[in-house]
């Protein structure tokens, strides 16, 4: 095994700490997160500089990234292989594998754990159910923990994957929230779950009031505020969003359905504010739909709407993207 330098932190920490190296330029892909001691040894090429941790050598194993060639390794046929898992995410220590007709599940799950040597559980991802988005899992294998804190662009998300839900695919629509928004500004984020985009948007000074209808998700919202030492500028509601007295200058829509709420959201903008609506739209109607219905609902309450940007923020099912469409109401 090579011997190099490493970085050693604790578990809970890894995936963030991972994060920084990569964007720091130091993080060594050649040799393989591992266990040492009560920690976890991370690879570098040189001392870190915005990195807290233990810095020394370590004999880390080359690392390979081929979930393929580590089912290879356990006797897996070409056939096999071919119906093996394309893509998943690692969220702190959990990693989390979309639901699908693969071959020797649990094996697929060990090889994951092989592969992420910061995570100590696999989660199969069976969807997402009714109004309050409540996620169907099934531990894969490993430790069962499914508490986690995921770190996105120095946002900290604490959640219990079992419970509520989370969306990696959302990644970089929860960093443009972000950017977007300036501070002192009054956001009305409407179905805001454990703060997906609350918290980027309250970090960058914004005045949010949140609601979520989901207790679990509620109840982490809250934590994630705090955590993010954000709550000062967080007004969080557990409610339906209909339910709560706001006035904003940007209302976030961030739910396939949320155009059965653009009365309420329209109610809470003032003029000249934006609307940011997600939704999920068939490939035909990508993005006439969403923006008719926006002008419809504004149209009805004589106001007027320009249209900002419209993205596809991932493919929500076969035929089926999630868009945004954002617009100015005046």
């Amino acid at each position: 095994m090579p011997e190099g330098l490493a970085v050693v932190v604790d578990r809970e920490r890894a995936q963030a700490v991972i994060d920084a190296l990569e964007t720091e330029g130091v993080y060594d892909r050649t040799r393989a997160v591992e266990p040492h001691g009560e920690g976890i040894a991370v690879p570098v090429t040189a001392e870190p500089d915005t990195v807290e941790g233990r810095l020394t050598t370590a004999d880390l194993p080359a690392r390979n990234r081929d979930l393929k060639d580590l089912l290879a390794a356990r006797g897996w046929s070409e056939d096999e292989l071919a119906d093996a898992p394309a893509s998943w995410s690692v969220l702190g220590t959990c990693v989390l594998l979309d639901d699908g007709d693969y071959p020797h599940p649990e094996e697929v799950g060990e090889a994951l754990l092989d592969l992420h040597g910061s995570a100590d559980t696999v989660l199969l991802h069976r969807g997402v159910s009714g109004d309050r988005r409540e996620p169907d899992v099934a531990v894969l294998a490993g430790l069962g923990d499914t508490e986690v804190v995921h770190t996105e662009h120095g946002t900290r998300y604490a959640m219990d994957l079992s419970r509520v839900m989370f969306s990696p695919g959302n990644k970089a629509e929860r960093a443009l929230m972000g950017e977007v928004v300036e501070a002192g500004e009054r956001v009305f984020d409407m179905f805001a779950g454990v703060g997906y985009f609350t918290l980027p948007m309250a970090r960058s000074g914004a005045a949010v009031t949140a609601a979520e209808i989901n207790p679990e998700a509620y109840r982490y919202l809250v934590e994630n505020a705090m955590l993010n030492e954000v709550q000062e500028r967080v007004s969080a509601f557990r409610a339906d969003c209909r339910d709560v007295d706001a006035t904003a200058d940007r209302v976030v829509m961030g739910y396939y359905d949320a155009h059965e709420y653009l009365d309420t959201a329209l109610d809470a903008l003032e003029p000249g504010g934006v609307l940011h609506l997600h939704e999920a739209t068939p490939e035909p109607e990508v993005f006439d739909r969403p923006v008719e219905r926006i002008e419809t609902a504004a149209d009805e309450r004589g106001r007027d709407v320009a249209v900002l940007d419209r993205r596809v923020v991932k493919t929500h099912a076969p035929g089926v993207e999630h868009v945004v469409v954002d617009a100015r109401v005046e």
